[in-house]
């Protein structure tokens, strides 16, 4: 874990503002900045940077954090990712989390130095090859794109390498996958005569190749194989390139390629990416998800296209979200994507991504109705009562890998009207727990005074949190989230934990805990200009005038009972007289109430 106190730290040493105009251009509007908002599509700015919170937010799709989250969204690495990543800006060095990950890093340290050499060598052989350069011409790629993903040429030599490397038995070479070692302990390049991709990881560094080969040769594409750096169920060809596009278009599309992209990207369709020599794994259909609402997997209409689209659907069913799509588009044709377009332009295929793409909750129910691997005519017979047995014995076991429940709901739905039962009885068959009226653990708000007025508290004290101190919290309820979060403010501020810094820096340290939520249902009011602090201050005071009152109507009410029973004592009425005098000078100092 890294520290509380250095994610402090660094949050206060960064400026949001500058942070975010590394990516997006960010204009001044009044005390805030503003731009399209990097994370969905808009021709009017809704996306708002407040320099005096530290802390963004999106009005159009509710994006928002600090800066820390802003590099985790934006670039769709992981926190420890964004806190390093920002350290290094700082000129900061983050505490080592643990002895492993210290041991990975030193590891792949000098690894990472070979690939970055190994693809300098491989550019500058391409501006060497006239072969290599007519063959990335005739398939209508220019220089400006061949830069910009980086492509070079593996000259048709054994130890080509040898050029840039003079120490060939280095043993890293080996590691990190350039080079091959035969059994007599001859070695020699891995790749030969080939167009070479350079693989980037989410911060730009290449971590392996992909292979091209020029003409006929076998195997048409050759990969890395695995190492400390590449894991090629984890990475994606592309994406470093296509971020900007993805999150335009708010759409990502998955083609078979790496020729797929680079084509095109040469076409102007940039938001396209390619997975690494296997099928499209859980972990990829994760994390596009975290770049875009839409993922469109592209393949071609024939069996292979088939069950690699099955594929994509088992491997996307646990990381499914509400809100989120993710389709199947099958080409028509036995043209690739870039063919496609080449051919028909990019319009007719926005247009067939738009219109063709099958959406997985109908692409599920046509998988279900026949048996795994078979075609799509040796589909149950839904006339007998077998077939339609069948059927939901084949929907069973991926509805309950489906992590969206309202999705799932409506799958099930879909499943028990083929076959021929309620939804209910299919999701007891398949022991899916029914949607609720409302999502679990939460409750509907009930509209007391109790709830307005922790809502009225909660504003100033997120404002300020030392404000938390002065909060009456046996007299606030813990079971409401309002209630629970000035709770856990107050508790953080009492042992000196709560960090000044505006709203980014309380947003932060609430990250990963049942508080989350809340603070994210306020990120719009957050987000707004900044309230006048004498304002706030006249809310907070007033909110906690309430609800002394509140209490003091509640004892008024139950000792005026006892009175009416006849079962009040002599200091109880006294009592009652006291406190009836208190609420008659409150309402003098306060005739509003």
């Amino acid at each position: 874990m890294i520290p509380e106190s250095f994610i402090q730290e660094l949050l206060a040493r960064v400026d949001i503002v500058e942070v975010v105009e590394r990516y997006v251009a960010l204009r001044k509007a009044g005390a805030n900045y503003s731009a399209c908002c990097p994370f969905h599509s808009e021709k009017t700015p809704s996306f708002t940077v407040s320099p005096s919170k530290q802390f963004y937010h999106c009005f159009g799709c509710g994006a928002h954090g600090s800066a820390i989250g802003f590099i985790m969204q934006y670039s769709g690495v992981g926190f420890v990712d964004a806190v390093e990543d920002l350290a290094h800006s700082a000129g900061m060095q983050v505490p080592q989390v643990s002895e492993r990950i210290q041991s990975e890093r030193a590891k792949k340290a000098p690894l990472t130095e070979l690939i970055a050499r190994a693809a300098r060598f491989y550019k500058e052989q391409l501006k060497a090859s006239p072969k290599a350069i007519d063959y990335l011409k005739r398939r209508g790629l220019t220089g400006e794109i061949a830069a910009r993903f980086g492509l070079g040429y593996a000259p048709d030599e054994w130890q080509g390498l040898e050029k840039v490397f003079t120490d060939y038995g280095d043993a890293g070479l080996l590691e990190c996958g350039l080079v091959i070692e035969n059994d007599q302990g001859r070695r020699y390049d891995r790749f030969r005569d080939r167009i070479v991709f350079p693989i980037l990881d989410q911060r730009g560094n290449v971590i392996a190749f992909g292979g091209r080969v020029i003409g006929d040769g076998e195997p048409k594409y050759l990969n890395s194989p695995e190492t400390p750096l590449f894991e090629k169920g984890r990475e994606l060809y592309g994406l470093p390139q296509a971020r900007k596009a993805i999150h335009e278009n708010d759409t990502v599309i998955v083609v078979e390629g790496y020729m797929d992209v680079v084509g095109l990207a040469q076409l102007g369709v940039e938001n396209a990416v390619a997975s690494l020599g296997t099928a499209t794994t859980g972990h990829n259909v994760h994390r596009l998800l975290k770049q875009a609402n839409r993922v469109v997997f592209c393949f071609d209409r024939d069996a292979a296209g088939d069950r690699a689209a099955r594929r994509a659907m088992d491997n996307s069913l646990e990381y499914l979200e509400d809100g989120k799509s993710v389709e199947i588009l099958q080409m028509p044709g036995d043209q690739d994507p870039d063919e496609y377009v080449r051919e028909h332009g990019r319009d007719a295929f926005d247009n067939l991504v738009r219109e063709r793409a099958t959406r997985l909750s109908e692409f599920f129910i046509r998988e279900v109705r026949k048996p795994i691997g078979e075609p799509i005519d040796k589909q149950f017979n839904l006339t007998t009562a077998e077939g339609r047995a069948q059927l939901v014995q084949e929907a069973k076991p991926l509805l309950q890998r489906v992590a969206a429940p309202i999705l799932r709901a409506q799958m099930a739905k879909a499943v028990a009207d083929l076959a021929q039962l309620t939804q209910a009885e299919i999701e007891a068959q398949c022991g899916i727990k029914p949607l609720g009226r409302f999502r679990p653990g939460y409750e509907p708000r009930r509209r007391t005074v109790a709830v307005s007025l922790e809502h009225a508290l909660l504003e100033p004290v997120l404002h300020k949190a030392e404000r938390a101190a002065r909060l009456p919290l046996e007299r606030i309820s813990k079971d409401t989230p309002h209630g629970a979060l000035l709770h856990a403010i107050a508790d953080r501020v009492d042992h000196g934990e709560m960090p000044a810094g505006g709203v980014g820096m309380l947003i932060e340290s609430f990250r990963g805990t049942p508080h989350e939520e809340t603070l994210s249902e306020w990120a719009s009011r957050l987000a707004e200009d900044e309230p006048d602090p004498g304002e706030l201050e006249a809310v907070f005071v007033d909110a906690l005038e309430r609800l002394r009152n509140k209490d003091l109507a509640g004892e008024i009410s139950a000792l005026t009972e006892k009175a009416r029973l006849g079962t009040i004592t002599p200091e109880e009425l006294r009592a009652l007289r006291d406190l009836l005098a208190r609420k008659a000078q409150s309402q003098k100092t306060r005739p509003s109430e």
